[in-house]
């Protein structure tokens, strides 16, 4: 459909004078921002001489938690790998072993692809029984593309790490914005 004529409104080109030809307000302009950038607090870390302050709720490499008897605390609900909008969680469920008369169910094997994760914290937003977290580490590195697929042996290492360093407690309670949003508390 056409637009009638009495709709069309045209605009005019401005008009500038000397001082606008010059483009000596565009030069202030960018002196100003580059002089004021000169005194500002310096932002550049010298990673990795220097080690970068990370707040506790930042979301790195995953880990599997442990419940108080030191099995794998994931009773294989297959929440996380639901809520995974990246589907890089494959997890394979098994009967409980005997003795193990908290749960029916617990994750024969459980594979993150930390490759193909985009680190969002759903799948620990999504677990009811808090086995899934996101750690605070970032340095992750492998030489292959199968060293960055992490197995339910590898999370739970992370786990052993993280909790003998105590860089990461676990996480009992989720802030307002969910489990990563707030540090944990400390002890």
């Amino acid at each position: 459909m056409p637009i009638a004529e009495q709709d069309v409104k045209w605009v005019q080109e401005p008009k500038l004078g000397l001082f606008g030809q010059l483009y000596l307000p565009l030069v202030m302009d960018g002196l100003t921002t580059t002089i004021s950038h000169m005194f500002q607090k310096k932002v550049t870390e010298q990673y990795p001489e220097q080690e970068p302050k990370l707040p506790a709720n930042y979301r790195g490499v995953h880990r599997l938690n442990r419940d108080h008897d030191g099995h794998v605390k994931c009773v294989a609900c297959y929440m996380c790998a639901t809520a995974c909008p990246a589907h890089c969680i494959d997890i394979v469920a098994a009967p409980a072993p005997v003795g193990w008369t908290d749960r029916e169910k617990y994750p024969e094997t459980f594979v993150i692809d930390e490759l193909r994760c985009i680190y969002c914290g759903m799948c620990e937003e999504a677990c009811p029984v808090d086995a899934i977290e996101l750690t605070t580490l970032y340095d992750l590195t492998g030489l292959s593309r199968e060293q960055m697929i992490f197995d339910k042996e590898k999370l739970l290492s992370v786990f052993d790490m993280t909790t003998k360093a105590g860089t990461d407690p676990v996480r009992t309670q989720a802030g307002k914005l969910g489990p990563a949003s707030e540090a944990p508390p400390q002890k």
